[in-house]
């Protein structure tokens, strides 16, 4: 698999690889421009204006990232993991190690993280529950997961590709409950949408928002953010992809190629809907939403009502990953392993900074004022912008 950022198509490509217990076959956002067509020139960068101060702190490193790696903060914590195995909880003001063990297995989801209890999710379809850095347990998954597991309330939650939600016990490794919903025919290998909002757990499910009790799995409500569409399986693909932008009880995220939208999820009502074509998640602050497409543009809707504020083409066709908001600037790491910070308010370029020159995987994050970034050869780097 490719890493997140060289997932610039606008179409895609199904890979051969099916499931016996899920029922369903993978799909890649991997390029894939027509027959005879070439893949698009990235935009060339202009001189860096150097609007802003990035200094680096520390580097890091793990092994080579193979998988939709999300990086865990809580705290001044920042979790990692790479695809040989490798989990580790790192300081974020210094980069120094807290613990770092190896599980023994390729990782194909992770990092979820309480700050106490990390999980992953194995090649292998196991999710294994760590704790400073020891094994607590693992057990076995009906299927394949690409979304990091999500641990709160003594809880770990686990979302599969046979479009399951199965809850364990945080301690013991028990299995709690599982909720089954029907199964679709194709599944994306990418993260999914998995948060907790109040005492409601938040999952995303082909194209809806689903609230569910996290003590027994029942349905709460479900709003739709995409509707499948198209002659194929491959059109009507509509999954909720991470990271989302949440503000108090209003969660928005992006269905894979098809719409951005935002619920709010106190009570299960869709507050609006507009149709985009990325396949990277979200980020935002209370007035709005900013987002990469497919093709490279960068885009900020008004969170209030989903119109849009402002776009840039400046970095199109460079392999985007999801943004952050932070601090004046919204931040997006490219295929190159650039990391760019441009103008919250207007998209123009504030500065650039260099990494090891592979592609930037996951989205960017932040722990207290330290900008982290995690490289597809496992370089981990720490910025601290003005």
């Amino acid at each position: 698999m490719m890493p997140s950022a060289f997932r610039i198509a606008t179409r895609t490509l199904v890979v051969g690889c099916a499931f016996a217990l899920a029922g369903c076959s993978v799909l890649d956002s991997l390029p894939f421009f027509g027959r005879g067509s070439e893949k698009p020139t990235p935009a060339e960068l202009p001189a860096n204006p150097a609007l802003m101060s990035v200094r680096p702190v520390w580097t890091a490193r793990v092994g080579a990232v193979n998988f939709p790696l999300t990086v865990a903060v809580n705290g001044t914590t920042v979790s990692v993991a790479s695809s040989d195995g490798t989990v580790a909880a790192i300081d974020g003001a210094s980069g120094r190690d807290l613990w770092r063990t190896n599980v023994k297995a390729p990782i194909a989801a992770g990092v979820g993280s309480d700050g106490k209890l990390a999980a992953v999710v194995t090649g292998t379809n196991d999710v294994i529950a760590i704790a400073a850095g020891n094994e607590l347990w693992r057990q076995k998954l009906s299927a394949v997961s690409y979304t990091p597991p999500f641990v709160g309330g003594a809880r770990v939650f686990v979302l599969t590709a046979d479009r399951a939600v199965t809850a364990f016990d945080g301690q013991s490794g028990r299995k709690l409950w599982t909720q089954q919903r029907p199964g679709e025919p194709l599944v994306l290998r990418q993260s999914g949408v998995m948060l907790a909002v109040g005492d409601t757990l938040v999952v995303g499910l082909a194209g809806r928002m689903v609230g569910l009790n996290p003590l027994n799995g029942s349905v709460r409500w479900e709003a739709p953010v995409a509707t499948p569409r198209g002659i194929n399986d491959v059109e009507r693909l509509v999954d909720l992809v991470g990271s989302v932008s949440r503000v108090s009880d209003v969660v928005c995220s992006r269905a894979f190629q098809a719409a951005v939208g935002c619920v709010d999820a106190a009570r299960g009502g869709v507050l609006w809907t507009k149709p985009a074509n990325g396949a990277e998640g979200l980020a935002g602050d209370e007035n709005l939403v900013f987002g990469t497409e497919a093709d490279g543009k960068v885009m900020a809707w008004r969170r209030a009502n989903g119109e849009r504020a402002w776009v840039t083409e400046r970095l199109r066709h460079r392999g985007l990953t999801a943004p952050l908001a932070l601090g004046r600037s919204v931040v997006v790491g490219e295929s190159t392993g650039l990391v760019h910070f441009l103008s919250r308010e207007d998209g123009s370029l504030l500065n650039r900074v260099p990494t090891d020159g592979s592609a930037i995987v996951g989205a960017p994050v932040v722990v207290g004022n330290t900008l982290v970034v995690v490289t597809h050869n496992g370089g981990i780097y720490a910025f601290a912008p003005e």
